[in-house]
């Protein structure tokens, strides 16, 4: 029976171990998010394989386990959640509800990668926040590092304080040596090669 399937639906919901969780979650990106084939990268670079995030972002067990596992790999002085527009989005408000669920309520924020042409023209949606405060970046798929960078600079011209990013699979082609030599800290959920190595074992 395939994972996510309603049969599983409960022990989704229920479980709280988190290795349980993770497991579950890297099925969902082997059956539902990884394919192998010829693509160009939104970096512009070529690859014999394409991860498509959202389709476990949004898939609701997807969800909830990425939330679940997310919640606590972020500090506990975390004042919000935040993520470039598109990718992002299904993460920072899953989190963002998990977290009111754990009596940890946290903000997300979403970036526009263009200023909003009417209103208050705002590269940033969410709920407000004391300058200064301290804002976890999230993404689907870190390649390059420079998508999540993008809300990083925008975060920070806004006065927020940002330190870390967070990214479910980490390509491993130069973000994470981005980071460290931007001086952001970064961690991954799952490496390429973990996903590649249960995809030939599924």
């Amino acid at each position: 029976m395939t994972i996510g399937t309603p049969a599983h639906s409960g022990v989704w919901a229920k479980t709280s171990d988190l290795t349980l969780l993770r497991q579950q979650l890297l099925d969902l990106f082997c059956n539902l998010a990884y394919q192998e084939g010829d693509f160009v990268l939104s970096s512009g670079q070529r690859a014999s394989y394409y991860i498509n995030g959202k389709q476990v972002t949004l898939h609701p067990q997807g969800a909830l386990a990425t939330a679940r596992l997310l919640l606590p790999m972020l500090p506990m002085d975390t004042d919000a959640v935040a993520g470039l527009t598109l990718g992002a989005d299904p993460i920072v408000a899953a989190v963002s509800v998990v977290s009111a669920i754990e009596n940890r309520p946290i903000p997300a924020l979403i970036i526009r990668k263009e200023a909003k042409g009417h209103g208050t023209k705002a590269y940033i949606e969410g709920p407000n926040l004391p300058e200064g405060a301290k804002v976890v970046v999230l993404e689907d798929v870190v390649t390059t590092g420079q998508s999540a960078m993008k809300a990083v600079e925008r975060l920070r011209g806004a006065g927020y304080s940002v330190a870390r990013v967070i990214s479910l699979v980490d390509r491993e082609q130069g973000g994470a040596e981005f980071y460290q030599g931007v001086g952001l800290k970064f961690e991954a959920v799952f490496s390429i090669r973990e996903i590649q190595e249960r995809y030939k074992n599924l």
